[in-house]
């Protein structure tokens, strides 16, 4: 008999079917045993009655998270989650769970849930909450969005590789490994092979894949691996067309969420979305009487400000800050012509959190071999980089994305190690 997903039990009431899952919790009352049954779709009530006293006894063995086929009758009941039941025939232990379980997967009464260490260390049982499982859920959803706005706008994928020859960004947070007889390191992004595409003539591209950061961070917005969303534009005029993209990539994937998920706390955005220069945000952060300790570069603290206030302002949740310093970005940022202290580069703020860097990149060779000594780097270790603008390469600019911290505002999670499917900090490896 062909496996039923518990959602779509009310489509069956009157029919006997076959329902798989966990052991969600039993109820042993001697003559009668309540089991409920947990799927990635939901969790079903399911009553063993006495008359069928072999299916009874067996079932008083079961543990909870143990694996099993239930064949049964599904009845409408009034008292269930859900208003039906299944009135058990028969059923099929797949796998007995042993039954010291060393998280919990529901709640206890007088208990709360289990500290965050040892959770992520069984993540696998505690990825079975349903509200865990959820958060993927959702992942799957805001991505289906993005590629949708992709697809409709002709980019095409790439997959860049993870070991590269260079550190492809400026700055000491790089995992440096042995690869055969010479050294390698741990991907900080896409960057580079973004843009070798570009030059490649692909003209729009976008890329999903692990990203390494060795950052001696212990805060609940950092990771030395996460998932990075990326994607590079050509033939475009300004920072702001990446803006754009980016916006139009947002709008696409909160309305894909809203669709399947309506019970989210969020709103589409609307375009454009605010837009302000560091210059700007630190004019309102003084008119709020926030202090600043740098001009250039703003803190957690006024990002959180800054979203506040913007919200306020405008209602919106999102806003950009644009025109870095040169000091705060890389080598390939593209400059002001005006005013080439700055860069033509922008940050995107979400309730609070910084989820993107974005920029125009310098894409003419003297300009970009200038600017790379300029920050102090050998020349020669850049050699295939700049290669890559020696023969002819576009405009372009592109965006650099953290979805983890995108899911980790949505769902109000208070740690971006909860939104990540098995995180890596200094100190975790583990599974």
């Amino acid at each position: 008999m062909e496996r039923v997903h518990i959602k779509d039990l009310k489509n069956y009431i009157g029919k006997v079917v076959t329902v798989g899952g966990f052991v969600h919790t039993l109820r042993d009352q001697n003559k009668i045993v309540f089991i409920l049954v947990r799927d990635i779709t939901g969790i079903i009530q399911c009553v063993v009655l006495k008359d069928v006293s072999e299916v009874l006894e067996r079932s008083k063995n079961l543990s909870n998270e143990s694996v099993v086929l239930i064949h049964g009758l599904v009845k409408e009941e009034k008292q269930a989650h859900g208003g039906i039941e299944i009135e058990v025939k028969d059923f099929e232990l797949l796998s007995l769970a042993d039954p010291v379980l060393p998280i919990p997967v529901i709640a206890e009464k007088g208990g709360g849930e289990a500290n965050q260490q040892a959770r992520l260390d069984t993540r696998w049982i505690d990825l079975r909450m349903p509200e865990k499982a959820q958060i993927f859920k959702v992942w799957t959803t805001l991505e289906r969005g993005f590629r949708s706005y992709f697809e409709i706008n002709d980019f095409m994928q790439v997959y860049a590789p993870s070991f590269m020859s260079t550190p492809s960004e400026s700055g000491a947070e790089v995992f440096e490994i042995n690869y055969f007889e010479s050294k390698a390191y741990l991907a900080q992004s896409p960057q580079f092979y973004k843009q070798m595409a570009i030059a490649s003539g692909f003209e729009r591209v976008f890329c999903f894949g692990p990203v390494f950061r060795a950052e001696h961070s212990f805060t609940t917005r950092h990771l030395t691996e996460f998932t990075g969303w990326d994607f590079e534009v050509a033939f475009m005029e300004s920072h702001h067309d990446i803006m754009d993209h980016e916006e139009g990539m947002i709008i696409a994937g909160f309305t894909e969420l809203l669709k399947i998920h309506p019970e989210l706390n969020i709103t589409v955005p609307t375009q454009p979305f605010p837009r302000l220069s560091m210059k700007e945000v630190k004019a309102k952060l003084a008119e709020h009487e926030i202090i600043s300790n740098e001009d250039n570069d703003i803190s957690p603290e006024e990002e959180r400000a800054i979203s506040e206030i913007i919200k306020n302002e405008t209602g919106h949740e999102f806003v950009f800050i644009t025109d870095y310093h040169m000091a705060k970005r890389p080598f390939y940022h593209m400059r002001h012509e005006n005013n080439p202290q700055l860069t033509k580069s922008a940050d995107l703020i979400f309730r609070g959190i910084e989820i993107t860097t974005l920029a125009q990149r310098e894409h003419r060779i003297d300009k970009l071999i200038e600017q790379a000594k300029e920050k102090g780097i050998d020349i020669a270790s850049l050699e295939d980089y700049l290669n890559f603008f020696r023969y002819g390469c576009p405009p372009h600019g592109g965006a650099g994305i953290g979805p983890a911290r995108i899911i980790m505002k949505i769902l109000d999670l208070p740690n971006i190690r909860e939104a990540t499917y098995l995180p890596r900090d200094v100190k975790r490896l583990r599974p």
